[in-house]
């Protein structure tokens, strides 16, 4: 039994394998996958995803430095244009939300011109605490066109006919085969994050420009910016287009206090003999995109006009069977919106009953 007892576990250790030593972690990052860019004015935006994991799949939790390439032509980092700090990577809820980096650069003013072919090449590494990287990122380009100051004086006033967008530029001659500029307005809706474009407008060589917005919405609160775009004409390829710096938010409260266009061409006619007598009104129709309704109003003998519908009258045209022999009667007629805004009074239209 004591033999037994003794020789059993050696014979169970006997049959476990051991595999061969694994060689010492580098501890390098993975080399991000997912580099993003985009351009605004000489600011150009790159966002990727911090490595959590090295290339021998170790799971990390400090990054070191991580460099900022930037080249015409890149095959390696080199010497990089800038170098973040080491970070202690955050704490995430799910293995599918990812810790994001980002960087602004400033281009210099001496790369950049008027050629559609000259791009900038962005790659960045991610470096472990000792230094090393397991080599740079995908690469993105960025077009190098040179972009115009924002639009000047830029102001939006509400009217009648929607809200207006006013500004000042100026440009500087270019060759006839140079780009060429238009100047785009945008709207956001206050509390909302997506924007509109309300249009855009050739830039030349004049001093003021306006647009109007006539796609907003009444009693609501926004705010407009403008930008100048810088668009490359590209041979057999879609044109490059190089977003300017914005100007500063203007922000309206579009508050309708306007009532729409007088009625015009009021005719009165007279109807009676043999049937109980009415006048008929009618009138060019108003083409007000707001328009609710008419008002119809009457006097006689030079009283005061008084109403005559209780409701608002949704078409041009009016029969008053209300009249009675042997009296004179003078009609106008006004537009209403429907936040009961209303127009001033058409000119009179009369007509006598015998």
């Amino acid at each position: 039994m004591w033999w037994v007892t003794v020789c059993a576990p050696v014979v169970f250790s006997a049959c476990a394998t051991i595999g061969p030593p694994q060689p010492p972690s580098l501890d390098l990052p993975t080399a991000p996958s997912d580099l993003r860019a985009s351009r605004k004015g000489d600011r150009v935006s790159l966002t990727w995803t911090l490595p959590t994991s090295t290339t021998d799949r170790q799971t990390l939790r400090e990054l070191g430095p991580t460099w900022i390439c930037r080249t015409d032509y890149l095959k390696q980092c080199g010497t990089p244009v800038a170098k973040t700090e080491p970070q202690v990577l955050p704490k995430v809820a799910s293995t599918k939300q990812k810790p994001q980096a980002t960087y602004v650069d400033a281009l210099p003013e001496t790369i950049l011109g008027d050629s559609p072919d000259a791009f900038a090449t962005y790659a960045v590494e991610v470096l472990n605490k000792a230094g090393h990287g397991a080599g740079v990122s995908n690469r993105v380009k960025v077009p190098l066109a040179r972009t115009l100051p924002p639009p000047q004086d830029f102001q939006a006033q509400v009217t009648g006919q929607g809200i207006v967008l006013h500004w000042t530029t100026s440009i500087e001659p270019v060759p006839v085969n140079g780009p060429r500029y238009v100047c785009r307005a945008y709207r956001t809706t206050l509390g909302t994050a997506a924007r509109s474009l309300v249009g855009e407008v050739p830039v030349t060589h004049q001093r003021d420009y306006s647009l109007t917005d006539t796609t907003f919405e009444w009693e609501k609160t926004y705010s407009y910016r403008a930008e100048i775009v810088t668009v490359l004409e590209r041979p057999n390829r879609p044109a490059l287009q190089v977003e300017g710096d914005d100007t500063p938010e203007v922000k309206v409260f579009a508050d309708d206090v306007f009532p729409p266009a007088v009625p015009t061409s009021l005719q009165a006619v007279f109807s009676g003999p043999g049937q109980k007598p009415f006048i008929d009104l009618i009138w060019a129709p108003v083409t007000d995109a707001d328009l609710a309704g008419y008002n119809v109003y009457r006097s006689e003998s030079g009283g005061a006009p008084v109403k005559l519908n209780s409701e608002l009258v949704r078409t041009p045209a009016y029969r008053d069977a209300t009249v009675v022999p042997a009296k004179h009667y003078s009609y106008s007629v006004s537009s209403v919106d429907p936040r009961g805004n209303e127009s001033a009074r058409s000119e009179e239209a009369s007509e006598s009953v015998p």
